[in-house]
């Protein structure tokens, strides 16, 4: 059977070939992908060293905010102690609940997923290489900006959710908040541009064969995590852009008193602030279930109900969120919904546990450092995850809400969920990438010390919770019967920082960073992450035909390594990896990858200038540092979307695939999506606060501009988006008339920009103020979107012309045109829907 692109199945009966591969293929293969050495080496793009940075990086900022729980446990380890200020505590308190949240538990996932999905999927590398290294780079540099605020009192002190009022301008006049607001700005891009590189990998680039149902559990896991950060986070995007926007130019978001309201704040956060606690668990969850398989030495137990409970989780996660806001008032059939939904979604992390152990019972496992840390983590999860059904009993969160309670239920959460997990993994995955495993005396002392101490600081919270100690305080009176329990928390946290002082020690006695030179698959796992590497990753991508394919096929890892599969060598004299389809993995095109490149490095160090200098106020400098991010961006970009001169390369087996594709199937095309659902989703939560402060005070609206304001508006953006598709319709049939596609393009963005400017005209003289009014302040956000996505349309206009003087836009299709038609399309469509609800609600009421 033969499918739409010519791939015959029948072809792989051809592997492995016996004949000898070309002299000089490998040698070839390796120049290709050699990596820069010295100052170069941090413009490398490949993941074995950008995803080792990423979590290096991820764990300094767990070692620091570690170092700040230690010195807060001391404060509180007696009453009325004198360690800290009560500005300082609250400062280390909301910088270790920042740094563990956005800069340690998402990005240490991430950094996981880049480093591991390539060589489970038997990619070269993933689809944006030098994307990845934007973000790990834009993370890096902002994270130690944001962390150098503490030493110079400016690190914010409102909490990591940041409350209002607590964090309006009337109770925090420093800049200390806006250090969070924007300081965390290049901690959601990166996490975005890590999430659209994982969706567009894990679906494109897996190995010939690897279809839906044989793909690794944590490429599963990881398809979900990036698919729930697409649309949970911009819901923080959003509410950080709003309290910016509030303190910096008076607008009202969440001023009751002209028609906002704080509570919209916590639907904003929560939204996205509870699904994280799934966001970080889900892949966590898909590397215990690839470790347990191997460490028991048994395949694991009900894979499809795994797979369909990480995708129910995912999907039940965003009806929680108000599961943190019990106590707000809201009405009770809205608790009650909420509530119902707290307790189901335990059920498919349920599925999960009890595969765990069911394949713990069926295999033999041994009990080795990877194996504790897995247990440890499971004991102290399903502890957490029985409190959490606890306090999704209305009755019972309104006793223990904003105690020490929900202190030792989340730290039981994340600690059992995903940080022994990640421990079990640097065990399991270091001899991977390093000469020499980690030690394994050292490993249980390690795992002993953190377990009991987490036992320690942890259990007796509780009971600290019942007794009426709230959190987020400095200190408290003596006779409240809290000392000896705190004193004991105390004494737990120092065992647990004991651990991991003993782990960094066998980190730096072991720990050796390789490519080629591996200790290899110690505990004898069955994916392909164990075949034998280069910086190319597999000499040649296999089939897979199983879930655990060197199980199956012991002969399959010596084969690969000889090149007996497909893209041994380069096929063009680039950098390729292996495009295939998303849902069989057949063989589509040859993707061309970037090499390393000073840009992505460069656009990173600006990006995180930006905010970091636009916290301090220093707006002219700001500015300058984001237009210097932006030309090293579309630097970066020029040297993109080139055909090279192979129109198809032989990829093995005789199989013919083009090197050059545009449409739906493409990388750039499903990237692009992927982006667009993100702006669609700011814009939805934009939407939901603008009906939501309609629907709280209604008293403060005040009717829209003239109806004959929609003609010149619809019709400017009905324009930009038909001049943009007819520009593509030309360009498909290669006409050169004087509105060619080029010509189109500008006229599109200037169709927008004309749109655009009726649109924020005819709000302007209804007298309406952005400061006076909720209303004001949500109008003036919807034009300030559409006005950003409009100057974005115009650069990309401008870009396309530029490219196009110089010849690089190739007929009859091409890519950039594409990517570029479906964001002005967007655009386009956003404007037209902006300027519709704004004027109905409440116009037509």
């Amino acid at each position: 059977m033969r499918s739409e692109t010519g791939f015959d199945p029948e072809l792989y009966k051809r592997f492995p070939t016996r004949e000898e591969r070309p002299e000089g293929e490998l040698e070839e293969l390796e120049r290709v992908w050699r990596a820069p050495t010295g100052w170069a080496r941090l413009t490398v793009v490949n993941n074995n060293y950008i995803g080792t940075y990423y979590v290096g990086a991820a764990f300094l900022f767990f070692i620091l905010a570690g170092i700040l729980a230690l010195v807060m446990r001391v404060q509180l380890a007696l009453p009325l102690s004198g360690v800290l200020p009560q500005e300082t505590y609250n400062q280390f308190f909301t910088m270790h609940g920042t740094l563990m949240m956005f800069l340690f538990a998402v990005p240490a996932v991430e950094a996981l997923g880049v480093l591991l999905l390539p060589q489970m999927l038997a990619a070269r590398d993933l689809p944006f290489p030098r994307l990845s290294a934007y973000a790990f780079w834009a993370y890096f540099v902002g994270g130690l900006c944001f962390f150098a605020s503490l030493f110079f009192g400016l690190a914010p002190n409102g909490g990591w959710f940041m409350y209002p009022p607590l964090t309006s301008t009337a109770y925090s006049p420093g800049i200390n908040a806006d250090f969070w607001l924007l300081g965390i700005g290049f901690i959601e891009i990166s996490a975005i541009a890590g999430a659209i590189e994982i969706i567009v990998g894990v679906l494109l680039t897996r190995a010939p064969g690897m279809s839906l149902d044989k793909m690794p559990i944590f490429a599963w896991a990881m398809l979900v995590f990036a698919v729930m950060i697409i649309i949970g986070f911009p819901a923080i995007i959003l509410g950080t852009l709003l309290l910016e926007l509030e303190r910096a130019l008076n607008w009202p978001f969440f001023d009751p008193t002209r028609g906002g309201d704080p509570v919209l704040w916590q639907h904003l956060f929560w939204f996205f602030g509870h699904p994280e606690v799934y966001i970080i668990f889900l892949p966590a969850a898909g590397l215990v279930s690839m470790m347990v398989a191997t460490l028991s030495r048994a395949r694991l137990v009900g894979y499809r109900l795994v797979v369909l409970a990480l995708v129910a989780t995912g999907f039940i996660s965003f009806g929680v969120w108000s599961h943190h806001m019990f106590t707000t008032g809201m009405p009770t059939l809205t608790i009650g919904f909420f509530a119902a939904a707290s307790m189901a979604v335990s059920v498919p992390a349920g599925v999960q546990v009890f595969s765990w152990i069911a394949t713990l019972a069926v295999g033999r496992p041994r009990l080795n450092t990877p194996t504790l840390f897995l247990v440890g983590g499971l004991v102290t999860f399903v502890i957490g995850g029985l409190t959490g059904v606890m306090v999704a009993m209305v009755p019972f969160d309104w006793q223990v809400h904003d105690t020490h309670f929900i202190v030792a239920h989340l730290h039981y959460v994340l600690i059992g969920g995903m940080v022994f997990p990640l421990f079990a993994a640097f065990y399991y995955w270091t001899p991977m990438m390093s000469r020499r495993a980690l030690s394994e005396r050292l490993g249980k002392w390690i795992f002993w010390l953190m377990f009991a101490g987490m036992q320690v600081t942890f259990l007796p919270m509780h009971l600290t919770g019942f007794m009426g100690m709230p959190r987020r305080v400095y200190t408290y009176l003596p006779g409240r019967d809290w000392e000896i329990t705190n004193f004991i928390s105390t004494v737990g946290a120092f065992m647990i920082g004991a651990g991991v002082l003993l782990f960094v020690i066998d980190l730096a006695r072991n720990f050796r960073f390789t490519v080629g030179d591996e200790a290899g698959n110690v505990y004898g796992g069955g994916t392909l992450e164990w075949l034998p590497t280069g910086l190319y990753s597999t000499r040649s991508i296999p089939l897979v035909t199983s879930r655990e394919p060197l199980w199956d096929d012991p002969g399959l890892a010596k084969a690969a390594e000889e090149g007996r599969y497909f893209l041994p060598g380069s096929a063009t004299g680039h950098r390729e990896t292996l495009v295939t389809s998303p849902i069989r993995a057949e063989p589509q095109y040859l993707q061309i990858m970037p090499g390393p490149s000073v840009w992505p490095l460069l656009a990173a160090i600006f990006t995180a200038g930006f905010f970091i200098i636009l916290t301090i106020q220093g707006y002219g400098i700001a500015v300058f540092s984001g237009i210097l991010a932006i030309l090293c961006v579309l630097r970066w970009l020029w040297e993109a979307d080139r055909p090279v001169a192979a129109e198809s390369a032989d990829i093995g087996a005789g199989i013919q695939v083009p090197t050059y594709v545009t449409g739906p199937s493409t990388h750039g095309w499903w990237a692009m999506v992927v982006l667009l659902i993100v702006i669609g989703m700011i814009f939805l939560m934009a939407v939901f606060s603008y009906l939501y402060l309609w629907g709280i005070h209604p008293g403060f609206w005040r009717s829209p501009p003239d109806p004959l304001w929609l003609g010149p508006i619809l019709l400017g953006h009905g324009a930009a988006a038909g001049l943009a598709l007819f520009g593509r319709w030309m360009l498909a049939r290669e006409k050169t008339t004087l509105w060619t596609p080029g010509v189109l393009i500008v006229l599109s963005a200037g169709a927008l920009l004309l749109a655009f400017g009726a649109d924020f005209y005819s709000w302007r003289v209804t007298g309406l103020a952005p400061d006076a009014s909720g209303q004001g302040a949500t109008v003036y956000a919807f034009l300030s979107m559409q006005g950003l996505l409009t100057a974005i349309a115009a650069l990309m206009a401008a870009f396309l012309s530029a490219r196009n003087s110089r010849g690089l836009i190739v007929r009859p299709r091409n890519n950039s045109y594409d990517l570029i038609v479906l964001f002005i399309a967007y655009t386009a469509a956003q404007g037209a829907i902006s300027a519709l609800l704004a004027r109905l609600f409440p116009g037509a009421l």
